[in-house]
């Protein structure tokens, strides 16, 4: 008996290393949008002004604040509508088993909250020296991709990345008015991934295309700007790097291609900037950039709503069982760990 409750006294200690060894300011920062989240549910007002003109999403502050979001604590703080959808890890360890059947590799690329890369922004309790990154505050989401990388899925935790980056002369990170990363995001994440799949040996005998490319700012109207419902405040300007093929002046877009071996699968993180229309451009997303570096273009499978399982359902509708495809590309927000209604049922993607 003794034994058994070191065991579970030992497992407990393990949960909560991160949560124990982060910043003392890390935990009144939580509790602080813990409660900005609650109040924005009360008053039905999704978004949350932060300073110097950031704006966030409430129910991403919810989903930073919420705890451990796996194992038996899943059903208790995600908004899957049923319990048995709510913990996102045996959904992953599932698909990951599918594609290594089929000879595919997995990567998974967790977008971190806008509010975990500008803390500054959202709260006064974190303050930033110049030169300096603030400190990590995602604790759980770190656990997670602990506990993912034990179970052999490969994950680009961007955070650090990002972090280095945020207040880069080429541009920050995140959309100030949107929820969603900006371009000079997808260029990092882009070149990120590339690097770690460069040297793959699938890529050797591919015939590969130079594109070109070119930067302009372009004046963004962002799902939160909308949400707000000031239409007399100020739209915000960001710099995205559009990919192409040249003709003439113009430059034209790079066009999906369903029998590429490269499938990048998720939420509108891979549409935004990619899509057009209320996607605020085309040319210049995730897809575009790693198109760049890989030399070919992406096939891309991603959806305005949940990257968790609609992505995965409109992979099945293809019935194609991911033919020809070497590397999956999984990329959605963070917020879709605890946020997503439908949660994250495993689905047979590869049907024999």
């Amino acid at each position: 008996m003794k034994i058994g409750l070191l065991i579970i006294l030992i497992l407990a200690l393990g949960v909560v290393s991160l949560a124990q060894e982060a910043p003392e300011t890390v935990k009144p920062f939580l509790a602080e949008i813990a409660a900005k989240a609650r109040t924005a549910e009360e008053t039905e007002k999704p978004v949350i002004t932060g300073s110097d003109g950031w704006l966030f999403f409430a129910p991403e502050l919810r989903s930073m604040s919420a705890g451990q979001f796996w194992g038996e604590n899943a059903a208790k703080v995600c908004q899957a509508t049923k319990a048995e959808n709510a913990d996102p890890l045996p959904a992953i360890l599932d698909f990951k088993a599918q594609l290594d059947k089929a000879g595919i590799s997995l990567l998974l690329v967790p977008v971190p909250a806008k509010g975990t890369i500008y803390p500054d922004k959202l709260s006064t309790l974190i303050t930033v020296e110049p030169g300096k990154v603030p400190p990590r505050s995602d604790i759980y989401v770190q656990e997670f991709i602990t506990k993912l990388k034990d179970e052999g899925v490969s994950v680009l935790d961007l955070t650090p990345g990002f972090l280095q980056h945020r207040n880069d002369p080429e541009g920050t990170v995140y959309c100030q008015q949107d929820t969603h990363w900006s371009g000079r995001a997808c260029v990092l994440a882009a070149d990120m991934i590339h690097q770690q799949y460069r040297t793959a040996n699938w890529l050797r005998d591919l015939p590969v295309q130079t594109y070109a490319t070119e930067t302009r700012p372009v004046t963004i109207t962002g799902d939160l700007w909308i949400m707000r419902g000031d239409d007399k405040a100020e739209k915000e300007s960001l710099p995205l790097t559009f990919v192409g093929v040249r003709d003439g002046e113009a430059l034209t877009p790079i066009v999906a291609d369903k029998s590429s071996p490269i499938l990048l699968l998720g939420d509108s993180h891979n549409l935004v900037f990619y899509g057009g229309g209320d996607m605020l451009a085309q040319g210049a997303g995730l897809a575009d950039q790693l198109a760049l570096r890989f030399g070919f273009p992406l096939d891309v499978v991603a959806v305005r709503g949940s990257g968790a399982t609609p992505a995965r359902l409109n992979l099945l509708r293809r019935g194609d069982n991911l033919a020809g495809k070497k590397l999956v590309i999984w990329c959605f927000t963070v917020r879709e760990f605890t946020e997503s209604v439908q949660g994250w049922k495993p689905i047979t993607i590869i049907r024999p």
